[in-house]
């Protein structure tokens, strides 16, 4: 089969496209013939040894995929050969056929494509983690989200808006603006004196910020989001894709009773083997009403994965980035 190797660290452009043996499945795994991949950050990392878990090389990259079932192995009771399904098992992916943990796959409704499902797990599931799980998000409050346009970002208010909050989305650009509004967020700010503008917007502050940048090396944009936040405002603490990790003086949490939350859904799911399933049947409604739908910002070929990850470098991403593997049938 074909599959997108990691032969050396040497970033996005040492990516080849090799033949190689496929798969079987081992107990409590299937075997996936996959149709789309979806491209995120940890591949980026991984293409330079960057990302804290390490593969030996070579090793076929791709943390998400969606496709079908073609076979199952020992254990496996909750799927079946045929299923539609999309999964989150960390490497893998960018090939024609995969194994995945069976508790890391998850069935499709009618309704959803295979290419709106590869760019499913890692986004929706991190988002329905940081919002319902971590922030307690209840109907009526306002969240804000930085890197609004974004892969993550655009999960982030998708999930928020069908949890029946009021979404503010901080974003470069006018056009990523208008994806943002697109998506259901009742207001798009710029990153650029963002504070200023939320609380012009909402005067008593946010219930939650969820953070995926972090600190551009110019700037403390942490600390201004927790000045955003309400009373018992919680900052939740996705990532840092600017670069910097922020440092949080703890008096401010205390004199505004504010509190900083981390978002480690990879670790939860560590420890739980059943939050993906419990996760699922948590979204699956709005899976099915359409309300949770990846914006596809370009599809690529397997042969054009050392381009496709290079876009989330540019930071001009609006939404997911995709390898089609095959045709959906």
């Amino acid at each position: 089969m074909k599959a997108v190797q990691v032969t050396t660290l040497d970033g996005p452009d040492s990516l080849s496209v090799a033949e190689v043996e496929a798969p079987t499945p081992g107990p409590n795994e299937v075997l996936i013939d996959v149709a789309y991949a979806g491209v995120t950050y940890p591949e980026l990392l991984q293409t330079k040894g960057l990302y804290q878990v390490k593969h030996e090389l070579p090793f076929t990259l791709g943390s998400e995929a969606a496709g079908v079932v073609s076979a199952v192995g020992d254990g496996v009771e909750n799927l079946a050969v045929g299923d539609r399904v999309a999964t989150i098992a960390g490497k893998g992916g960018y090939a024609e056929v995969m194994t995945a943990p069976a508790n890391a796959t998850v069935k499709l409704p009618d309704s959803v494509s295979l290419s709106a499902a590869a760019g499913m797990p890692m986004n929706l599931l991190t988002a329905d983690f940081a919002l319902r799980v971590r922030g307690r998000l209840e109907a009526g409050q306002t969240v804000l989200v930085h890197g609004a346009a974004g892969g993550l970002g655009t999960a982030l208010v998708q999930v928020a808006v069908a949890m029946g909050a009021t979404v503010i989305g901080v974003v470069s650009t006018e056009e990523k603006a208008e994806t943002v509004r697109s998506l259901g967020a009742a207001h798009a700010v710029m990153s650029d004196g963002f504070k200023d503008a939320v609380k012009e917007l909402v005067p008593g502050g946010v219930d939650l910020v969820a953070d995926l940048v972090g600190n551009p090396k110019d700037g403390d944009r942490f600390t201004d989001s927790l000045r955003c936040l309400a009373t018992f405002g919680t900052v939740l603490v996705l990532g840092f894709t600017a670069g910097e990790i922020p440092q949080v003086k703890v008096n401010r949490l205390l004199l505004n009773n504010v509190g900083v939350a981390g978002v480690g859904w990879g670790a939860a799911f560590a420890k739980d083997a059943g939050l993906i399933a419990s996760q699922w049947e948590a979204m699956w409604d709005h899976l099915v009403a359409g309300t949770l739908d990846p914006v596809i910002h370009g599809t690529f070929t397997l042969e054009q994965a050392g381009d496709a990850i290079k876009e989330l470098e540019t930071r001009a991403v609006r939404g997911k980035v995709l390898l089609q593997v095959k045709e959906e049938a």
